[in-house]
């Protein structure tokens, strides 16, 4: 089987985000604005790749004044930076029916390597004939590794936001057509 590419359908998709917040809770929250292409050899996994572009901009936690300051040079300064990108580096075989997805990712033009533990959930057409693709993925971060140091002290302890972010992700992706593939 020849390597399938499949273009990120940010509709169906979501880019999710969890933090520590006062150290005795969480925030949540996503962004509205990404695409990405996922190359896909089911017989070679080696042969497969991802990536993804994310705007920083389009950070949503449901608070206005929060996802503004997330937007300032504090965290990702949207100005100066305003994408994410992930290219992934290596694909292999993982636990049970997943796999994982090595990459570089790049917050703020600080690039790490990450793991991504994923998981296809399945092929089917849609209503308009058009063959998709589920996957699963999620990782998580260190944030000040990416440049992402801004935090304020509490009073009884501890930091205002946490260092380690839960990422997940929910992507649906849309086979590309065979004339998308000769452009």
């Amino acid at each position: 089987m020849a390597t399938t590419t499949w273009n990120i359908d940010p509709t169906h998709s979501g880019v999710h985000f969890t933090v520590r917040h006062m150290v005795i809770s969480k925030v949540r929250g996503n962004f509205r604005k990404f695409t990405g292409t996922v190359s896909l050899d089911e017989q070679a996994l080696s042969a497969s790749s991802v990536t993804a572009t994310i705007e920083t901009a389009s950070i949503d936690t449901g608070v206005e004044q929060r996802d503004n300051h997330l937007r300032s040079p504090d965290f990702f300064d949207a100005a100066k930076f305003p994408t994410i990108t992930f290219q992934s580096t290596k694909v292999e075989k993982g636990a049970g029916e997943g796999f994982r997805v090595t990459g570089k990712l790049t917050i703020r033009d600080v690039t790490r390597e990450v793991v991504l533990e994923a998981e296809q959930l399945g092929i089917g057409k849609d209503p308009w004939g058009n063959t998709k693709a589920a996957f699963e993925a999620k990782t998580s971060i260190d944030r000040k590794e990416f440049g992402l140091t801004w935090n304020q002290a509490l009073e009884a302890g501890g930091v205002l936001v946490g260092e380690k972010i839960e990422i997940g992700l929910e992507i649906q992706a849309v086979k590309a057509q065979a004339a998308d593939k000769a452009a």
